[in-house]
This record gives structure tokens, sequence and C-alpha cells, in this order.
């Protein structure tokens, strides 16, 4: 975090995007990590940043990734699979790497320098996979351990993080002893929200689905964020969870969710492809919010959740890239311009600003994190600056619809983090990227 940047020469600045009036010109004044009017600074900035004529947006925020599976992309039987088949091919491949701190060092690091260099400022991770309890002398350290390595990369790249303790198929007092134990260890102070006091590392906890975990994971779960004020986050509605759900409880996931406790404003849900118009007005009611990840649900065959009609139920819907497993890049943006694509497909076209308002600000609602996803005065200085010169985004009359529309594979040419230059010239301030690549092949023997 410098002590005061700012940000010069944009010819469009997005403090948000879910109205376009926010829309202006001129500087961006970052102090002490957070957007302040350009006349609180009576001091020149320690740094100048020259966007050049370019659009400066908010940092994007990828609300549902799996940081584990970038080191586990495109790999032999888990392409255009059913799940049952996807999820004995993944476990495999992660059985032969052997999960420890090592390996989730390692995926973390390439997943979010990845995320960085596409302009994604916070990361969302959905840790699900952990040792294997049966052969460790301290079940519960080692699950520390591995939340440390992924924090530890985080911080060490500038990125933010959300460390999500999941489960799947975890014994339920295990589950609860590691999330309490992670919370001890990465927030000692046990502070609001399970946020730290700077906002770059934040905590949640979060049951794979009703398809992996019964009653008792997602009430131990639900118990330690309670206790310590966490987000619950879980995945529901593909339609692998409801066949699942329908011939093991007789019941539809959302029914169960509800019953358990896991239909309440703390709570996000990935995916809702399979969802009924009922059962949206159910969501809408209960206040939680969603994550979409066409770039995992599209080439699952999972489907298009029905995003607009989720939205206009009151549902604040934010985006994600899932895992490497299903979907083999962490581009962010190139999800939202995927999301915007197939959204007809549905009948519910989405213009450009309503998706990016949902990689933005949607899912900082969903995390409950206001102060991101937007620029206005106070919010984090997170941002990114895109080039739009080039003849890709020649003859664009709307140039931040353009950033979807146009020019696939876009990538920003700065990228700062609670006022931090992370990303300079299309490339990583904060880490060596050969060395981060390095690291991973040789740790998977890829």
């Amino acid at each position: 975090m410098t002590g005061s940047l700012t940000l010069v020469g944009a010819s469009r600045l997005v403090e948000r995007f879910d109205h376009a009036a926010g829309d202006r010109d001129g500087t961006l004044v970052v102090r002490e990590g957070r957007v302040v009017e350009e006349a609180a600074l009576h001091t020149p900035p320690d740094e100048v940043l020259d966007a050049e004529g370019g659009i400066v947006t908010p940092g994007l925020i990828n609300a549902h990734h799996h940081l584990l599976q970038s080191g586990f992309r495109t790999l032999p039987g888990t392409r255009g699979v059913p799940m049952r088949e996807w999820l004995p091919a993944m476990a495999a491949a992660y059985a032969t790497a052997g999960i420890d701190a090592s390996l989730v060092g390692a995926t973390a690091a390439v997943g979010l320098a990845e995320s960085l260099l596409c302009g994604v400022t916070t990361v969302a991770d959905h840790q699900l996979n952990w040792p294997d309890p049966s052969v460790s002398d301290d079940p519960v350290g080692d699950t520390v351990s591995l939340a440390r390595a992924i924090a530890g990369a985080a911080a060490t790249l500038g990125a933010r993080l959300v460390f999500v303790r999941g489960a799947a198929r975890d014994a339920p007092d295990l589950a609860a002893a590691s999330a309490e134990a992670i919370v001890q260890d990465l927030l000692p102070t046990n502070p609001p929200g399970g946020t730290t006091a700077d906002g770059m590392l934040q905590l949640a906890v979060g049951p794979a689905g009703v398809h992996s975990d019964g009653a008792e994971t997602f009430h131990a779960l639900g118990e330690v964020a309670r206790r310590h004020g966490l987000r619950r986050r879980t995945q529901a509605n593909e339609q692998v969870d409801t066949e699942i759900a329908l011939a093991r409880y007789g019941r539809r996931p959302l029914d169960l969710l509800d019953d358990w406790g896991w239909l309440e404003p703390d709570v996000t849900i990935a995916h809702l492809c399979d969802v009924t118009r009922d059962e949206i007005t159910r969501l809408g009611t209960a206040g939680v919010s969603a994550t979409h990840a066409p770039g995992c649900d599209v080439p699952m065959g999972w489907g298009v959740a029905p995003v607009r009609i989720l939205r206009e139920s009151g549902i604040a819907v934010g985006l994600g890239t899932s895992g490497g497993g299903s979907n083999d890049a962490g581009h962010l943006l190139a999800d939202a311009r995927l999301a915007m694509q197939v959204s007809g497909l549905v009948g519910d076209a989405l213009p450009a600003r309503d998706v990016l308002a949902m990689a933005t600000s949607e899912g900082a609602a969903g995390l409950g994190r206001p102060d991101l996803g937007t620029l206005s005065p106070g919010a984090a200085g997170d941002f990114c600056v895109w080039d739009v010169s080039g003849v890709a985004d020649a003859g664009v009359a709307d140039p931040v619809a353009g950033l979807l529309w146009a020019r696939p594979g876009r990538r920003p040419r700065h990228v700062v983090v609670a006022g931090r230059v992370v990303v300079r010239d299309y490339r990583l301030t904060t880490s060596d990227e050969r060395a981060l690549v390095d690291t991973l092949r040789a740790r998977v023997g890829r």
C-alpha cells in the first residue's frame, strides 16, 4: 500500500458500472489504499500513473474460483465428460501430485498472478480439497498450513483474497475444527466480518453443495461462520446437484439448503443453472446472493443460469470463472463477454454494462464488501487501466461496452490494488512470472 498515488490522463473513468452517470474524465487519487477526493490531497503524490487516454474501471472481482485447479488444466478425461467422470479424473490428478502446502502455494500463485494480469484484483478461492486425514498426525494443522500458503501467495503478489474453507465429503467435525483453526491462525484478532483491517484478506466457509455434503457439515461450518461473523458460500442447482439431491433426499437442493439454514442474507450460491421461477422468488425473498460461472457451466453442459430474472428478483449476481478443471482460464473479462453473449440463449439478453456490474459491485455485494467494485470516494483503491487505442477498438461507439464486445482476450495495461501498482505495462511488478511457472511445473511434474 503506497502513501498516495494519482492517476492522470484517462479518457474516461468509470466509478461504477451500475449507472453511467458516474462516468467522468480527469484524475483519480488514492491515499493510504483508499480513493479520496482530488482536493483532499494537499501534498504532491508519492507516485503518478499515466493512463494515456485509456478507460479506468474498478478492479474486477472473481467471486468464484478454485485456485488449486490452476495446476490441472486440460487434463485427459476432464473435457466434455459428465461430472460423475470428471470428479474422479480430477481427484486422481490431485492424489498423484499430493495435496500439501507446496502444491496449493504454487497453484495459488499462478492463479492469482493470472488474475491480476487479467484485471482481477479480488479472488474468492473456494478451497475444497485437503490432505488425507487418515495418514496425518495433525489433520487440522495440515489444513492450516494450506490456508497459510494460499494467503501467503496472495500477500506476495498483492492480490485481495477471500479464502473459503470449503468441504467436499469432509467429516463434519474435522471441517469445523479446521475452519476454527484457520480463523485463529490467519485472523487472530477476530476482526468483524472475517476481514483484516486493510481488507486484503477475508475468510468464509462453504460446503461444495448438497450433492457432496450433508446437513451435519452445513450446520457445523455454519456455526463457525456465526461465531466469527463470516460469510457463507456454496454451490447449487447445477443439473447434477439437482439429480443427486432428488435421488438421495427426494427433494431439490434449495429445499435442503432452506431446511439447513443456508438460505439467508449472508449466503452466496454459485451456478444456479437449474432453477424454477418459484425458486428464484424464494431466493430473492431470502436475500441470498448468487454467482454466475458461464465459463464452467457451458463446457460442463450444465446450461445457462437465468441471470436477468435472478437480478430482477433482487438478487445480486456476481461473476466467477470457477476452476481450471472446467474453465481453463482465470480471465474474468473473457467470462463476462461469454456471459453477455450466451444470455440471449435463455431469453435474458444482458447489456455489457450490466455484466460488468456483475464483475465488480455485485460480486462485492456477495462478499459483504461495499468498499470493493467501485471507485467512489472512500472505496478501496483497486482499479484497472484499459487501452482502447488499437485497431481492435477502432469504430467502437461505446468504449465501455467495447470492453466486452471488442478485442477478445483483452488485458489491462495497468492494475492497482490498494494504491499499489501490481501490473505495469502488462507485466507483474510483484513477482517474476517465469519463476511462478517453473515452480508449478516442477511441483506437478508437467
